[in-house]
């Protein structure tokens, strides 16, 4: 087979091989392949949690995120048309999230985008359903535009990256990249991005904050990587500032309210057979790997909106753009909303013990993230038994009152924090195929709907920036 199209016409039901046969690439490579570049723990991932709400934690994302480079006379008006976000407030001193819709209004992906002004380029960064879905467009829309993707450190002909990335996080990063800054620390909004100089090397800097606090995303070339690293790394030895792994970077995921890969809206509809057919038979798009107790024959039932996920203050009816007359039909109607649930612990406690007692034998939950699938899909009940949302990652957070959380789209109806629902925890049937499942039951766990962000402080970030 060569392509994606070809993987759908040969299987007779395509969730089921998603659900039970297809291994993903993520799942891939979070189990080995990047740990040669960044181990899953540099010290520990409790303590490394910890830091970035005590003191401050370094993450490398230098590996793990491919990124496309996108220019040309056409590149605006191309990456405008494939995305509801407005491009009227585009800016070189800002950093701008980029999501793309398909023509049903479903999600497809998203990424961030930064603009260079000066030869009219932009760089997407992270998220390869959306840099996949903007590489077609570019190769087979007829616009003109010049392209060069950077894949990740594991699948990169080139053995390297063309930049590095580190995120300094946690309450004591302002003064660690002060100490850092040759010169004087700028002063930024969140979001909004400029250029200092650290160890005599000129750093791209983008106001950020992962976990809720004034940290910072840095770049830039990827041969002065380690001399930017270690001058942070000197900087901070005393603030406290920890080295931080993938385990802790991506259970961030859990308190900053971002839902990582979701299903892209691309395998039904005839007019993107084109795009499924440009697609390879070997890509992300051809492997993904559900996971979770929500299991269903119709691929569209783990489609998301932009509102699903949060992105509804995203979309602007300014531009023509891919799915804009869906979206405008849906807006005003009853949709489901992006929330955090806090699981009853008692519920919590019931499957660790069952791990060591006589009787049923619940689904593990692997900490700090429980992420057996991609995307992963766990079924949320009302207390009455109907089904009102699709949890889609969870995970534990020692820095928030040592509890487990997940992120959850859930219809309107049942969005109030405050809201009890249940979520159903583990496969049906004793657990799927998928090698990393153990066989298992089923069972339920209480929740509470809480706001998405989980972190008050992240909430009030957002707010002020939109």
């Amino acid at each position: 087979m060569k392509n994606l199209q070809e993987v759908i016409d040969s299987k007779h039901n395509l969730v089921d091989y998603f659900y039970n046969d297809s291994i993903a690439q993520y799942h891939k490579s979070r189990t080995g392949l990047f740990a040669r570049f960044i181990p899953p723990e540099q010290s520990n991932w409790r303590e490394e949690q910890r830091a970035w709400r005590e003191t401050a934690a370094l993450f490398d994302q230098s590996h793990h995120m491919p990124v496309l480079y996108v220019k040309g006379p056409d590149a605006r008006k191309m990456l405008s048309y494939l995305t509801p976000c407005s491009f009227s407030n585009l800016s070189a001193t800002r950093g701008k999230q980029f999501i793309a819709c398909s023509p049903s209004g479903n999600h497809i992906g998203d990424c961030m985008l930064y603009y260079y002004d000066e030869d009219e380029s932009f760089e997407l960064i992270s998220g390869m359903f959306v840099l996949n879905w903007v590489r077609f467009h570019g190769e087979t829309g007829g616009y003109d535009v010049e392209m060069k993707f950077d894949a990740t450190s594991p699948y990169n002909p080139e053995g390297r990256r063309t930049k590095y990335r580190f995120q300094v996080e946690g309450p004591n990063a302002r003064a660690i990249l002060e100490q850092a800054c040759d010169g004087e620390w700028p002063e930024l909004k969140f979001f909004h991005r400029t250029y200092v100089s650290i160890a005599g090397c000129k750093v791209q800097v983008l106001r950020h904050g992962m976990a809720g606090h004034a940290g910072a995303e840095i770049s830039g070339p990827f041969e002065e990587m380690d001399r930017v690293r270690n001058a942070i790394l000197e900087a901070g030895k005393g603030h406290g500032l920890v080295p931080a792994g993938t385990s802790s970077y991506f259970s961030a995921s859990l308190e900053d309210g971002w839902m990582p890969n979701p299903c892209p809206a691309i395998y039904t509809g005839e007019q993107l057979r084109t795009y499924r057919e440009w697609l390879p038979a070997d890509g992300w798009e051809a492997n993904l790997q559900f996971g979770g107790s929500l299991y269903s024959n119709n691929i569209e039932d783990y489609y998301s909106t932009p509102w699903s996920l949060g992105y509804g203050h995203l979309v602007k009816f300014d531009h023509d753009f891919i799915g804009r007359a869906a979206l405008e039909q849906s807006q005003n109607g009853k949709r489901r909303v992006k929330r955090s649930l806090l699981w009853d612990k008692d519920d919590v406690i019931k499957v660790y013990a069952s791990q060591l007692t006589e009787g049923p034998l619940y689904k593990s939950i692997e900490m700090p993230i429980a992420y057996f699938g991609f995307p992963q899909a766990d079924e949320v009940r009302s207390e009455d038994g109907r089904l009102v949302g699709m949890s889609q990652i969870c995970g534990y957070n020692n820095v928030n009152d040592r509890s487990v959380i997940s992120l959850v789209s859930i219809d309107e109806d049942f969005a109030e924090p405050g809201t009890q629902v249940i979520l159903t925890w583990g496969e049906p049937n004793g657990g799927s195929r998928k090698p990393h499942v153990e066989r298992h039951e089923q069972t339920t766990i209480r929740a509470t709907v809480s706001p998405a962000p989980f972190s008050k402080v992240t909430r009030d970030k957002l707010k002020a920036a939109i």
